[in-house]
């Protein structure tokens, strides 16, 4: 067993460590040991890190290096002993195992310190410090420098929200702090993104520094979520690359906070819109959810139906307005203030129909059928977004799909059932000829035919049907009932 002894008031020794407040260390076992001299901290995840140790450092581990049975628990810190560590530093917050009673007797018996340090203080800025206190004799630089990182645990019992706390740390650190995605746009709320995307790094792993400051990872599951840009303010003492990482990592928790209240919120978002469209939820209820997620229950809302778009485009397009969504089968409805629509229309390949405006309290069944009716109408005429009441005719038609299928049985059913039976396109060929102002040659180029085989095919249907298209009264009923049977789902599909 090593024998480690303080020499003088100016060496820094474990007990120094624990003693700054600044820290929040933990004494766990080892008490013993508080006077042996530190002269370095090193980070290892590594089962046996003795070949790499030269003596009296204190060895930092989140607890993936340490096993998980009490033997085995114990011959490790055997071996970091013999080799003449200070102390090991562990963060029991992240993977370490429960500490057995064997680990703790031999750290008794041995008067080796193993300390508890939370996660507000990073190993790599405490190895840095600690180099610098041992190199200057100071031990008290290393708990004014280490002011920075308490600080965070005081922030987090403040419940700063994201502006102040990095305002705070903008500060602490002497730098101008920017947040952002690779592509530049903002990571994290109240968080600006900085004007120069120039100095983004293509590859996460590229150096860090760049003119006046540096530039590092912000890490999240899947892994670089965005980048911190840190840069030099005028007159501050920058802190420099070590408070930086750590920075990095204050911006990673924050977003997957975010992340999690985010997700949170679209499942309530969700069930609540599910229950308005259901009628199931009353009026103070509703007005107290839609509250929640600032939706002003004063102000007209529409709903939306949108196809053919991604869950994290459609959210990506919502940022910044209050709403919810729900997902019902592939579309994706979504509720909020008329002002969100045209973000909606610049999604890739996505087509959306808006509802009429309405207030909240009244049933939404007559906004989805709207909403629906639209979105059918986007896609069929190749459009990204349609509002309900662009088209005149989807003011006239019935609320009632009982009615709506009457009007279709009455008008189009024996072109349906002709169609069915031949093969034939007839249904298809009058629709595209009225959606194009009965102009024939431009309809059937749409419809890859000749102009006489699409004459023929309206002639035909006039036969089937024993309505006319010339005439101004079979006209209008076809539309409508061609518009009715795009209501319920049964018109032929577009050319």
């Amino acid at each position: 067993m090593s024998d480690h002894k303080a020499t003088s008031r100016s060496v820094l020794t474990v007990g120094d460590l624990l003693s700054f407040p600044a820290l929040q260390m933990r004494l766990l076992a080892g008490g013993g040991g508080l006077g042996r001299t530190v002269s370095w901290a090193h980070v290892s995840e590594l089962e046996d890190p003795t070949p790499w140790l030269l003596g009296s450092e204190v060895l930092m581990t989140v607890g993936l290096a340490v096993p998980r049975g009490g033997d085995a628990q114990r011959r490790y810190l055997e071996r970091l002993d013999d080799a003449g560590v200070a102390a090991l530093v562990l963060s029991t917050q992240l993977r370490t195992p429960p500490l057995r009673q064997a680990f703790l007797a031999a750290a008794e018996e041995r008067g080796f310190p193993v300390l508890e340090v939370p996660l507000a203080v990073p190993f790599v800025t405490i190895a840095q410090e600690v180099a610098a206190a041992v190199r200057e004799n100071s031990a008290e630089r290393l708990g004014a420098q280490l002011q920075v990182f308490g600080a965070l645990r005081w922030m987090a019992e403040e419940n700063l929200d994201i502006p102040a706390l990095f305002d705070r740390l903008e500060q602490l650190s002497g730098y101008r702090l920017f947040l952002c995605t690779a592509q530049g746009r903002p990571l994290l709320p109240g968080v600006a993104a900085p004007e120069d995307v120039s100095v983004l790094p293509a590859d996460p792993d590229a150096p860090p520094t760049v003119p006046g400051g540096f530039v590092l990872p912000v890490l999240g599951p899947g892994g670089a979520a965005g980048y911190l840009v840190a840069l030099e303010q005028a007159g501050a003492r920058p802190a420099g690359l070590a408070v930086v990482q750590h920075l990095a990592t204050v911006a990673a928790l924050r977003l997957a906070m975010v992340r999690q209240e985010r997700e949170v919120l679209r499942r309530e978002g969700a069930e609540t819109l599910a229950e308005l469209l259901q009628d199931t939820l009353d009026a103070a209820s509703a007005q107290r959810r839609l509250a929640h997620h600032r939706l002003d229950t004063q102000r007209p809302v529409v709903l939306a139906v949108l196809r053919r778009t991604q869950d994290d485009q459609l959210e990506g397009a919502l940022s910044d307005h209050p709403h919810l969504t729900l997902r019902r089968g592939e579309d994706r409805l979504v509720l909020a203030e008329p002002g969100f629509t045209e973000a909606l229309a610049g999604l890739p390949g996505a087509v959306c129909g808006v509802s009429r405006p309405f207030t909240v309290g009244e049933p939404l069944r007559v906004a989805q059928q709207e909403a629906e009716w639209a979105a059918g109408r986007a896609q069929e005429a190749g459009k990204p977004l349609v509002h309900y009441g662009e088209d005149a005719t989807g003011r006239w038609l019935p609320e009632d799909r009982r009615l709506l299928s009457a009007l279709v049985e009455q008008v189009l059913g024996e072109a349906l059932r002709y169609d069915a039976a031949h093969g034939a396109q007839l249904l298809l060929s009058v629709r595209t000829w009225m959606e194009r102002d009965r102009r024939t040659e431009e309809a059937a180029a749409a419809l890859h035919i000749h102009p006489n085989t699409l004459a023929y095919r309206l002639r035909r249907f006039a036969e089937v049907t024993g309505r006319d298209l010339s005439t101004t009264a079979a006209f209008t009923e076809v539309w409508f009932a061609v518009r009715a049977a795009t209501e319920l789902g049964v018109a032929a599909a577009g050319p």
